[in-house]
């Protein structure tokens, strides 16, 4: 879905620190009027310079561990026993799950479980303002941009609470959704919800190219899917690992 312009608000000088966040808001703010409802811009002016968002967006130093050492920090044995688990508890979910988009269990699963622990760390920041801070950080403006422009039209079609709560980069519910990938393939359900976030994951792997039956390992079809997901390669390969073990593969 093309986000009307988010080219435009890139005028809105971007900054390293937290001195112009406010006047890179206002900026902001004046080049979305009209694209952007009151709910929105109003969200917009109340959200602050999210310092902890920075460090974390900087310090992602487990994407340069090797594929042992990463899966070993991000505890991949626990997430295959207890995914497993949910697969037996959770079969007729999952069942539907896959009948309708093609996904099998063991990616959702991984997936679910290396991103909050299968629900137990959703993240305590404030999501607009996560959002927004990255939007005007020099690093990677232009992506944030669009989930800036994302998260403002979620929350003027009441889609989204101005005050919803998230992990670091603004990421939303039991799989970590980012705000254009809530409006692209949310399927307008809570993502807090295990069942509605889990439907929205399969939706997101299908829009990306999803193969019912194929293969999702390294060289797979339904790999570049799982790229699709996450950009750092050894996330890739430990998703596509745990959801082989989980799906009855090899250990």
């Amino acid at each position: 879905m093309a986000l009307l312009g988010a080219p435009s608000a890139l005028a809105a000088q971007c900054g390293n620190g937290p001195g112009g966040f406010e006047n890179w808001k206002q900026s902001f703010a004046e080049e979305a009027r009209g694209r952007v409802g009151e709910a929105g811009i109003s969200a917009l002016m109340n959200a602050h310079y999210n310092g902890p968002t920075i460090s974390a967006d900087r310090g992602q130093k487990s994407f340069r561990l090797s594929l042992d050492a990463f899966m070993a920090k991000r505890g991949a044995s626990t997430i295959v026993a207890r995914g497993r688990q949910l697969k037996r508890s959770q079969a007729a979910l999952f069942s539907a799950i896959q009948q309708r988009y093609g996904v099998p269990p063991g990616p959702l699963i991984a997936i679910w479980g290396m991103e909050t622990g299968f629900g137990a760390v959703h993240g305590n920041q404030h999501a607009l303002s996560a959002v927004a801070t990255l939007a005007y950080d020099c690093r990677r403006p232009e992506y944030f941009t669009d989930q800036l422009y994302a998260a403002l039209k979620l929350i003027d079609h009441g889609a989204l609470s101005p005050n919803a709560r998230g992990s670091m980069h603004g990421e939303i519910g039991q799989t970590q959704f980012l705000p254009k990938n809530i409006l692209n393939y949310g399927l307008g359900g809570n993502l807090d919800n295990s069942s509605a976030a889990l439907m929205a994951t399969a939706n997101f792997l299908h829009g990306h190219g999803w193969s019912a039956g194929a293969g999702y390992q390294p060289g797979e079809p339904n790999f570049a899917a799982i790229q699709a997901w996450n950009a750092a390669t050894v996330y890739q390969r430990a998703i596509a690992i745990i959801g082989r073990q989980i799906d009855g593969g090899d250990d």
